[in-house]
């Protein structure tokens, strides 16, 4: 018996060895996963072979060429008119965030917009009402891509109405994500296969009940409608997204709906995605990327769409969160579900705090995922103690994943303000540099605070030592959560 011990002891020394060269590059996952190692050999290390694995060195992606030609000239012509001044803004207030715009246009092939039209959604019942509306008006194609899709009710009637438009030879394509989507059947599209509509599931299970990829989830949330109409945001396809779930009652989400030359940008991510995903891949077709494009709104919304993923080189919302926070002057708002950053980002939160910076922060008061709650939890405590304002929303479930600063600039989009939407999930936000739709999303806030309990730090110190227990495993794993 003791034999048996030593050799699984030096067994799991050696596959210790293996987490520490392959999580070099972070030192908070490399002490996570050997805490796993440590309480849970040899099954610890099949966990992380399941949820470890590293995606930064591996090129998913292939550009169509003509889409990658054209992309790098506008890439190239934005990046040159930054750097030597000649860009026009529509607005002065643009030209205040060139460097976190040619940050993204440098890094993140984030081109700027500025012809654009926005439209807020903040309730589910609204969000898909407009949804419905603009798919059964589609003439040319629609491209669909969520994390979440539930074969309830509103899942039927999203799938009812794309079978329909399917059939009226209208090119409908429809992405889901294999992990967020678990829960669905090939039966659910059998109707919508057979009008000619076509699906595809993002990093599928090769081997039933196992997935390797587990780990990365594609958690965008996306519409391309004709080539004119865009939308993304929090939102998922499912009944509890219209509020319907008891369990966590009124869902509130942001949701935008956009319209200008913004789109194109939304329109390559989901040819990529389905790229990678379908076995029937997408060519670039003139439909798909019109000449001309249809303004439904008055005002002109500059903006950069940014994507991230966990096989691109740079941390792309870790840098473009912490840009936001460090060119704040006057104020920081903050809406996210789950609230657990990197250092980096917690000092820079602090920093701004301490500098006098106003910094409100809000998080649902109920819990979806536990263990993600309390280390959410434990995080806020670090910054009460700088003088950030925290608000535990408590009128149904907060989804929204807002940044606001200075009321001048805003993020809407599906990266939560954790590690997994900052390292390991595919997202995308939306950066608008535009004080009109910033106002517009503060106002939000601001009547979100009347349904919000406010967390202080006298009341945060009285909690129970089960709670500061939970909280500290949890701060513990919070880098693999």
């Amino acid at each position: 018996m003791s034999h048996v011990l030593t050799v699984l002891f030096v067994i799991n020394i050696l596959l210790a060895l293996t987490v520490v060269f392959l999580e070099r590059r972070n030192v908070a996952a490399t002490w996570s996963w050997l805490m796993v190692l440590l309480f849970i050999p040899i099954l610890g290390f099949l966990l992380y072979v399941m949820l470890g694995q590293n995606l930064s060195r591996r090129k998913l992606y292939k550009w169509n060429r003509r889409m990658l030609e054209r992309v790098q000239q506008v890439i190239s012509e934005q990046r040159q008119q930054l750097m030597d001044g000649t860009l026009t803004y529509v607005d002065p207030l643009v030209g205040q965030y060139k460097d976190l715009i040619y940050m993204n246009v440098a890094t993140n092939d984030a081109f700027l917009t500025q012809d654009n039209g926005v439209h807020i959604f903040t309730d589910g019942v609204a969000k898909f009402s407009d949804l419905l509306m603009k798919i059964e008006a589609a003439e040319s194609h629609i491209h669909i891509q969520y994390y979440i899709v539930k074969n309830d009710s509103l899942g039927r009637k999203v799938i009812e109405a794309l079978t329909k438009k399917a059939e009226q030879g209208v090119k409908v394509r429809f992405l889901y994500d294999d992990i967020g989507s678990r829960t669905l059947k090939d039966s659910f599209f059998q109707d919508f296969v057979k009008a000619g509509g076509e699906k595809a599931a993002f990093f599928p299970s090769r081997i039933p009940y196992l997935n390797y990829r587990v780990n990365y989830r594609n958690h965008r949330k996306l519409v391309v409608i004709d080539g004119q109409i865009g939308y993304m945001g929090g939102f998922n396809i499912g009944n509890e997204y219209l509020g319907l779930n008891p369990r966590f009652g009124y869902w509130r989400d942001t949701h935008l709906r956009l319209t200008g030359s913004v789109v194109r940008a939304l329109q390559s991510r989901f040819i990529l995605d389905w790229n990678l995903a379908s076995s029937t891949p997408l060519d670039v077709e003139p439909s798909y990327f019109p000449e001309r494009m249809e303004i439904t709104q008055s005002e002109q919304v500059p903006m950069q769409i940014v994507a991230s993923g966990p096989n691109e080189a740079w941390p792309h919302f870790v840098f473009t969160f912490l840009k936001m926070i460090h060119m704040a002057k006057s104020r920081i708002l903050l809406q996210t579900p789950y609230f657990i950053p990197e250092e980096s980002m917690l000092n820079a939160l602090r920093i701004a705090a301490l500098s006098g910076i106003e910094v409100r922060i809000m998080i649902p008061q109920k819990a979806d995922h536990l263990f993600v709650h309390w280390a959410s939890l434990y995080y806020v405590g670090e910054l009460l103690r700088a003088g950030v304002k925290c608000y535990l929303y408590d009128q149904g479930f907060l989804h929204a994943k807002t940044i606001i600063i200075d009321g001048k600039v805003a993020s809407v989009g599906t990266a939560n303000f954790d590690i997994r939407s900052l390292r390991l999930n595919f997202e995308t936000n939306a950066l608008m540099y535009h004080a009109e739709t910033a106002k517009k999303l503060e106002n939000t806030f601001w009547k979100d605070m009347e349904g919000c309990l406010e967390l202080t730090l006298e009341e945060y110190e009285k909690r129970s030592l089960r709670i500061r227990f939970l909280e500290s495993i949890s701060k513990l794993i919070s880098p693999i959560l």
